[in-house]
């Protein structure tokens, strides 16, 4: 049996040399290293959010949901456990039941027209207007002023006595409105606080999404002799759908944690009750009072978590209800 020698290594044919086993293996490892980099390399690159949002979101929210199931003081060493206790305590508290309507009234008169005005307020922008970037910058002057100063502002104008509102009121003939004290009345002036506030950044936010539009589709429409109106309903609209959806869901999950606005408007000062008789106290609110003015730590967690589940189904249907609209729109197109 015959032996082929290689001309140029010396060694028999089909053996791999001796000397070239330590770089195959450094090739092998390389490419090891290679395909475990396009592989595990995009989950390190994101790993930092997740830690990041698991110490600072998910641990409070979980430990929330379990001191929600204890007998918790503020200064408690030995907290007693109590099940769904705080739960069925907050079902039957009659306060829960009014600041809850109170948070809905405030986010439905909030929410709705903010959306309406910031879709508006974009479209203009949209237009061929002198100085676009100044615009922009002044509707997006309120977002970065002071809270607390501007509470203090619509505090004075909403004022019972010499406010500014009150004011024009009685040049137009008609009586005065106690802001504060009317609990309809003190939503409506909270949820105007909001929409000066957050109308001009959500008209940004819509207003970069209808830059984005293809102005080869708005050309086409033209051509089939469709007006700026039909144009806006027909093409504009169904293309935010969705920035729409997005604008939504965060109007809601604002809305429906509503904190500074209300505590601001209480005429009292270092009061959480959100007026005299709780008439404009969101739950927001309600928690904070039960958490730190009446220590009771295991049922503001209840409220908190309570909050969290409303929250979660609004915004869900909120996006369903969007997303169907819109699909009913493209349908008839």
């Amino acid at each position: 049996m015959s032996t082929t020698v290689s001309a140029t290594t010396g060694s028999p044919a089909g053996q791999r040399p001796a000397g070239e086993r330590p770089h195959a293996r450094k090739v092998a490892l390389r490419d090891r290293l290679g395909r475990w980099d396009v592989k595990y390399s995009p989950y390190l690159y994101v790993a930092p959010f997740f830690v990041i949002f698991g110490v600072v979101g998910l641990f409070p929210l979980l430990y929330t949901a379990y001191v929600s199931l204890f007998d918790w003081e503020l200064i408690d060493d030995s907290p007693s456990f109590i099940g769904f206790g705080n739960y069925v305590l907050l079902m039957s508290d009659p306060q829960f039941w009014k600041v809850l309507t109170n948070t809905f009234s405030i986010f439905l008169l909030s929410a709705i027209p903010q959306v309406i005005m910031a879709v508006l307020l974009a479209a203009l922008l949209n237009t061929r207007l002198r100085f676009p970037t100044g615009w922009r910058i002044g509707i997006l002057m309120p977002y970065v002023a002071s809270l607390v100063a501007l509470g203090i502002i619509f505090a004075n104008l909403f004022g019972p006595n010499f406010g500014l509102v009150n004011g024009i009121f009685e040049l137009l003939g008609l009586d005065r409105v106690d802001w504060q004290a009317n609990r309809f009345a003190s939503h409506v002036a909270i949820a105007i606080m909001v929409n000066w506030r957050w109308t001009g950044y959500n008209a940004l936010i819509v207003l970069a999404a209808m830059q984005a539009i293809p102005r080869e589709l708005h050309e086409a429409a033209v051509v089939d002799g469709a007006g700026p109106v039909r144009r806006f309903f027909s093409v504009t609209l169904p293309l935010l759908r969705p920035t729409l959806i997005f604008v939504i869901v965060t109007a809601t999950i604002g809305g429906l944690q509503i904190f500074t606005e209300p505590k601001l408007f209480d005429a009292m000062p270092g009061s959480n009750n959100g007026g005299s008789t709780n008439q404009f106290q969101t739950v927001t609110l309600f928690m904070y009072q039960s958490a730190f003015e009446r220590e009771d730590l295991g049922y503001a967690s209840a409220i908190a978590w309570v909050l969290f589940v409303i929250i979660i189904l609004v915004a869900l249907i909120n996006f369903l209800l969007t997303r169907r609209i819109a699909s009913a729109g493209e349908g008839r197109r």
